[in-house]
């Protein structure tokens, strides 16, 4: 398989499953036992085990032989050989330690990466073919606005108040109800012997 194929599948099989800071460098001039090298970030165990089996199956299902994989019983740091690349799935704190960018890091490949948006699909719109313009009838006009309701007439509207000072409207009598005074607490006097 061509080395420009086997890491476009790394990849595609790393994005599947949300792979992070997704880089390749190439190593031929470092290594003579592989081309590649790709690092990847998982945020948790179960991201980078989850990663580390998404690559195994893309690379089998593009024929390749079978894989290695180290690493994968605490998924802290999962190392996958797919012969002419290797595959480093590590939690970002791992990564961010041993930063194998400035060991490997010389050559960077420009890859184009999956970055295209994702349309989500309306409710009231099929799961077929997008449509390209959706005709809109133009909105209906808004009622105007009302004007203010004087402060008098809303009081005479307005509900049993609960408050202290609310005028309230009592058949056709208007009262005003009236604070109520706390009363102090009683003070304890102390007795003296």
């Amino acid at each position: 398989m061509d080395i420009r194929k086997l890491q476009r599948t790394i990849v595609d099989g790393l994005e599947d499953v949300k792979g992070q800071n997704i880089a390749v460098f190439n190593t031929e001039h470092l290594s003579p036992l592989f081309e590649r090298v790709i690092i990847a970030s998982g945020t948790s165990n179960r991201q980078t085990k989850a990663l580390a089996a998404s690559v195994r199956d893309a690379v089998k299902s593009k024929g390749l032989g079978p894989t290695r994989t180290e690493g994968e019983e605490n998924g802290e740091w999962i190392i996958v050989d797919c012969g002419a690349a290797v595959v480093h799935l590590m939690q970002p704190s791992i990564r961010d330690y041993y930063h194998l960018e400035e060991i490997w890091g010389d050559k960077p490949v420009k890859l184009k990466l999956d970055s295209s948006p994702v349309r989500l699909v309306k409710a009231a719109e099929p799961l077929g073919k997008p449509k390209a313009v959706v005709a809109r009838r133009p909105a209906a006009k808004a009622a105007p606005a009302k004007k203010p309701v004087a402060r008098k007439a809303a009081a005479k509207r307005a509900p049993v108040g609960v408050k202290a000072g609310v005028t309230r409207t009592v058949g056709v009598k208007t009262a005003t109800k009236q604070p109520v005074a706390k009363k102090a607490p009683a003070r304890k006097t102390a007795a003296r012997a």
